[in-house]
């Protein structure tokens, strides 16, 4: 992390940050969810950015890789502990502030707050410091299952749509239910204890069905 880095240049005690960083209590929804949905995008617009900046001669694929792993859950939980994320949580419950599902979400969070308080700069500056450390790091060996899902839809001039289901247990436990589909070519349903588990999960389900219904139509063929 760059020495220039202070987080209280970042996060104040404003309404919007608490909120960031409040969790859920006796099963109700957290408070963080809807920043964390806005922060997912905001994260994956300026990491798309600084690819773009850094890696010009690479592929799309290779994008894809290296964009997997700078947004992948373990990343952002790793991003959390290292700015202090997990004192600054509000729970009556400690151990979830060593729990990399929560962490990567409220980071996600985070960064919507600041994106809303002060601005599209701000919020620039803040996941280029702490992400470009991170870009050069291996991936030749990375490409999950929401990736290759993402690639196959591509080549048939369409993206992948995931839906979540729902949500069951208690916040420290959560259970995630996610519907993955390509329109026109097939669904898959999973779940898993984040939501990105779910989603990874429902799309190698649905690469699994669109492969066996490919090789059921080439067998068809012959």
């Amino acid at each position: 992390m760059s020495d220039t880095f202070k987080l209280e240049e970042f996060i104040t005690d404003g309404a919007i940050y608490q909120k960031a960083l409040t969790l859920a209590n006796h099963g109700k929804t957290a408070p963080y969810e809807k920043l964390e949905f806005l922060g997912d995008r905001v994260l994956g617009l300026f990491v798309a950015n600084l690819l773009y900046r850094h890696f010009k001669q690479e592929t799309e694929g290779d994008w894809a890789m290296r964009f997997t792993i700078l947004v992948r859950e373990k990343t952002l939980a790793d991003i959390a502990r290292q700015i202090g994320l997990p004192q600054l949580i509000k729970t009556k419950e400690n151990q979830l502030r060593n729990n990399d599902s929560i962490l990567a979400d409220v980071c996600e969070a985070v960064i919507a707050a600041i994106y809303l308080d002060k601005g599209y700069e701000k919020a620039r500056q803040f996941v280029e410091i702490l992400w470009t450390p991170l870009l050069n790091q291996p991936h030749q060996s990375i490409k999950d299952s929401k990736s290759a899902l993402q690639e196959l839809a591509h080549k048939h001039k369409t993206t992948p749509v995931y839906e979540t289901i729902s949500k069951e247990g208690p916040d420290h436990a959560p259970i995630y239910t996610i519907k993955a589909s390509i329109p026109s070519y097939g669904e898959a349903i999973a779940t898993g204890n984040s939501k990105k588990e779910a989603m990874q999960t429902a799309a190698q389900q649905l690469l699994d069905i669109l492969q066996k219904n490919k090789s059921s139509k080439t067998k068809d063929t012959k």
